[in-house]
This record gives structure tokens, sequence and C-alpha cells, in this order.
């Protein structure tokens, strides 16, 4: 996507996937095309073990779904790659590269995002100026294996301190987002409930019709 456009369409991103470059086996990219179609405006790659090589030509197939919807794409942890990757920006955790870094590699005109897991590192993401958080894990997952759930206390807190467009992610599926919209949620980050659905576009625009537009 036109780095001058990218501001606009992180602002108005609502429902935000995160899959692997072969969830169960499967290639991603079709899995991809369907959450798109239902509604998904944001595509992350989280992939921890692949080659450069396959990463980049993995995510060059997502960035190309992605640019032709109108969405965006970014890459998890690799934020040297995400210019071979032609990404639209990179996310990095708490121990990863710190932002600033992360966005000196990525290369002028891409954002950053941060996984925040606590009020102070929601505040201290503010001062790092990342362009996005995701706010989580809201309920246990086994995406996140050892990771503390923070449960619907720091979604509330996120909606009353966060000043920057923030995700709740972990654990939500169609069963319980309504709870993570009541604490005050208006953007998801989702997994497993789209990724693995039989129909992710089905399951894509459950979720949509329950953000706001």
């Amino acid at each position: 996507m036109d780095a001058a456009a990218r501001p606009a369409r992180l602002a108005g991103a609502r429902l935000y996937l995160i899959l692997e470059a072969s969830p169960g086996g499967r290639d991603a990219v079709p899995i991809v095309e369907a959450a798109l179609r239902g509604g998904v405006d944001l595509v992350q790659l989280r992939e921890k073990t692949l080659p450069d090589g396959e990463f980049v030509a993995v995510a060059r197939r997502l960035a190309a779904a992605c640019d032709r919807a109108g969405a965006l794409f970014v890459v998890n942890d690799r934020p040297d790659l995400a210019a071979a990757c032609d990404a639209d920006g990179v996310h990095v955790g708490q121990d990863d590269v710190a932002p600033a870094e992360a966005r000196r590699l990525a290369g002028a005109g891409r954002f950053v995002g941060l996984s925040t897991h606590s009020p102070a590192q929601i505040a201290a993401a503010h001062a790092a100026g990342v362009d996005y958080i995701g706010v989580g894990p809201v309920w246990e997952t086994a995406t996140k294996p050892g990771r503390a759930a923070v449960g619907l206390e720091l979604v509330a807190e996120a909606a009353r301190s966060a000043r920057l467009p923030w995700f709740a992610i972990g654990g939500i599926d169609l069963a319980n987002r309504e709870q993570v919209r009541e604490a005050g949620a208006t953007r998801l980050a989702v997994v497993r409930a789209i990724r693995d659905a039989a129909d992710p576009e089905a399951a894509a625009r459950a979720f949509r019709s329950a953000l706001p537009a």
C-alpha cells in the first residue's frame, strides 16, 4: 500500500488477523483472502522458524493479497525484512527489538505496533511513539503458551487511557467477543477463531458485524 495511505487505513482498522505461513499445513493465502472478503483489514504474519528467503516469499504473497483488498499487512518481529516483504508495518513484543530500532530497520513510511500486557506498558507505548498497540492476552491462549491472561480489566484500562489505536487480543472468539466489546474494545485481533474456521470469510464477517464501521 502507498505509504501516504497507511495512517488513515490504520486509524480505520477494526479486525486484525494473525496467522502463520502454513497453519495446520495449509497455504495461508486462501485463508487470508477469504478473511479479507469477510472484513479483516489488517493481517500479520507471525512466523518464528522459517528461513529468511521462505519468510519473504510467503510474506510477499500475503502482502499482495492485502493490497488487492485495500488492507494492511505487517510482519511480526522481523523489521529487517519488512521492506523486502512489501509490508506496511512491523509488530514487536516487549522482549523484541525496541520500537525505535524496529522503525529504523523497517524503513520510512512503515508503522510499528507493540504488544502490551499491563497499564504501565500501555503508558510506555505512548512515550515510545508506536502507532498502535495490542492489549492482552485477554484470556489464556495456546498461541502464547506461558503468558498469563490479563483479563477484561486491562481492556477496560486501555479504553480509559489509550490515546492511539489498540486491539484487544488473546483467546477471543465468537462466544466471548461481546464481553470484550462491553469492556470497551472497538478493535479485535483474532487468531484461531478465523484461521481455523471452516469458513474464514463467514467467521470474519461475524466478528466485523459487531465492530464499529
